[in-house]
C-alpha cells in the first residue's frame, strides 16, 4: 500500500469534514468508555458485589470488540465504512437505553448486557473509524491524525467523569454511611434510589446517539477507495505481495497481541485507579475524579503528539520511549506508597498516550485488500480490556488483597510492547 492509494479519494473540503465528524465520533468513544472507572465501583455498591465480580464491567464491555470485530468486518464490507458507523451509533444508543430498566431493577445482569451492547456498537465504529482516519493522509502522519482523535477521546472522557461523579459520588460518604446502617426493605430501597440515578444521564445518552446516527448517516462521508483493495476474496488468490490471508502477515498478528497488552494496560490503570486511590488512603470522593487525572495524562502525551510526530518523533521511536516510560512508571508504582504511588500510576496513563496511535499504523502498513479484515483483528485486541483488569482483580485477591503489588502484571507487558516497537512491526513487512 503505497501513500498515494493509502487515502480517501475526496476533495479537501471532504476531508476537513471527515475528519470532524471522525472527530466527534472519537469524542463519543471516550464519553462512554472511560465511564467504566466510575461504574464499577458505583454498581459493587448498588448491586453489592465482590471485587472480582464488580471487574465483569469492563469485561462484558470489551469482550464485545473480540466478539464482534469479524461480524463488523463483515458489515461494513457489505454496507461501507460511512454506514456502518451510523449503525455502530444506533447499537450504542440501545445499549444506554438498556441501562434505564437495569437500574429500576438494580439487575447487575441487565447491566452487563447494556454494557456489552454498548461495547458491540462501539466495535462496529472502532473498526470503521480507526483504520478511516489512518488512511486519510500518508501513512506517516497517521500517528498525528490518531492522536488528534485521542485528544477528543479523553477530553470527552474527562467531561464524562465529572459529570457522573458529581451525580453519583458527591455525597459518596454520607449515602455509604446512611446504607450502613440500614437493613432489610430499608436497605433495599435506599439501593433502588441510588440505582435510580443512572437513568436520567443514560436517557440522555441515548437521545444524543440516536440524533450523531442519523447526523452520520446524511453527511455523505466518502467511503474509503484503495487502487490495490480489489473485491476479490481473500481466498481466491494471492496479493500482490503473494499473501492469501490475514493470518499470513506476521507483523499484523504481533500487533493483535500488542493492541490486546496495551489496552489491557491502559484499561487496567484507569478503571481500577479509583479503588486504589482508596486503598492508598484517599476518601471516596477525592479518588472518584482521580481517573480524571489519568485522561489529562493522556491529552497531554496526545498533544506532545500531534506536536512531535512525525516532524521530531517517528511512530516507531514514539512507541519505544513510552514503551519505556511504562515500564519505569509502574516500578514507581510498585516501590513506593500514598500519594507518590498514585501519580505514578496516573503517569502511566501518559506512557500509554502514543501507544495506539504508534501500534495502530505498524500493524496496518501495506495490508492492502486486507486492510478491513486486518482492522477487524486489530478490533478484537481490545479485548484485552476485558482480560487483564479480571486478572490483575484475581490477582490483588489472591495477594491477600494488595491492590498496589497486583500491578506488577503490567510490567510484562509493556516489555512486549517495546519488542513490538523495536522488531515486532517488521517481521514480515514486504520492501
Amino acid at each position: 500500500m503505497s501513500d498515494k492509494t493509502a487515502t480517501v479519494a475526496a476533495p479537501r473540503g471532504n476531508y476537513k469534514q471527515a475528519m470532524f465528524i471522525i472527530a466527534t465520533l472519537f469524542f463519543i468513544f471516550g464519553f462512554v468508555t472511560w465511564l467504566n472507572s466510575l461504574l464499577i465501583p458505583f454498581l459493587q455498591q448498588v448491586c453489592e458485589l465482590s471485587d472480582v465480580v464488580a471487574y465483569l464491567v469492563t469485561f462484558a464491555f470489551y469482550i464485545s470488540y473480540f466478539v464482534m470485530a469479524i461480524p463488523s468486518s463483515m458489515i461494513l464490507n457489505k454496507i461501507g465504512f460511512p454506514k456502518g458507523m451510523s449503525l455502530g451509533l444506533l447499537t450504542m444508543a440501545v445499549g444506554s437505553l438498556i441501562f434505564i430498566p437495569a437500574a429500576q431493577m438494580r439487575n447487575y445482569p441487565l447491566f452487563l448486557v447494556g454494557l456489552f451492547t454498548q461495547g458491540t456498537g462501539l466495535a462496529l465504529l472502532q473498526t470503521a473509524s480507526n483504520p478511516y482516519v489512518t488512511i486519510l493522509g500518508p501513512i506517516e502522519s497517521a500517528a498525528k491524525r490518531i492522536s488528534i482523535m485521542g485528544i477528543c477521546n479523553k477530553v470527552a472522557g474527562i467531561i464524562g467523569i465529572l459529570l457522573l461523579a458529581n451525580l453519583l459520588f458527591s455525597d459518596t460518604k454520607e449515602i455509604s454511611d446512611k446504607i450502613n446502617t440500614l437493613t432489610g426493605a430499608a436497605k433495599e430501597a435506599e439501593l433502588d434510589l441510588l440505582a435510580a440515578r443512572l437513568v436520567t444521564p443514560y436517557a440522555i445518552m441515548a437521545v444524543v446517539l440516536f440524533i450523531l446516527a442519523f447526523f452520520v448517516l446524511k453527511a455523505h462521508l466518502p467511503e474509503i477507495s484503495q487502487d490495490d483493495e480489489t473485491p476479490v476474496a481473500a481466498t481466491d488468490g494471492p496479493d500482490q505481495y503473494g499473501r492469501t490471508s490475514a493470518f499470513q502477515i506476521p507483523y499484523l498478528m504481533l500487533g493483535v497481541l500488542c493492541i490486546f497488552l496495551y489496552v489491557g494496560v491502559e484499561v487496567l490503570a484507569i478503571d481500577s485507579i479509583k479503588k486504589y486511590g482508596e486503598y492508598a488512603g484517599l476518601s471516596g470522593d477525592v479518588a472518584a475524579k482521580v481517573p480524571i487525572w489519568c485522561l489529562v495524562a493522556l491529552g497531554v502525551g496526545y498533544l506532545i503528539g500531534v506536536a512531535a510526530v512525525p516532524k521530531i518523533l517517528s511512530q516507531k521511536t514514539a512507541l519505544v520511549i513510552c514503551a519505556v516510560l511504562g515500564a519505569v512508571f509502574t516500578v514507581g508504582v510498585l516501590l513506593t506508597s500514598g500519594i507518590v504511588s498514585i501519580v505514578f500510576l496516573v503517569l502511566c496513563s501518559f506512557a500509554h498516550s502514543l501507544m495506539w496511535p504508534g501500534i495502530w499504523p505498524l500493524a496496518i502498513n501495506k495490508l492492502g485488500r486486507f486492510t478491513k479484515l486486518g482492522s477487524a483483528l486489530l478490533v478484537m485486541g481490545i479485548a484485552g480490556g476485558a482480560i487483564l483488569p479480571l486478572v490483575y482483580s484475581a490477582l490483588s485477591t489472591s495477594l491477600g488483597g494488595n491492590l498496589q503489588l497486583a500491578y506488577v502484571i503490567m510490567i510484562p507487558c509493556y516489555l512486549y510492547i517495546l519488542y513490538f516497537a523495536y522488531t515486532g512491526h517488521k517481521k514480515g513487512l514486504p520492501a
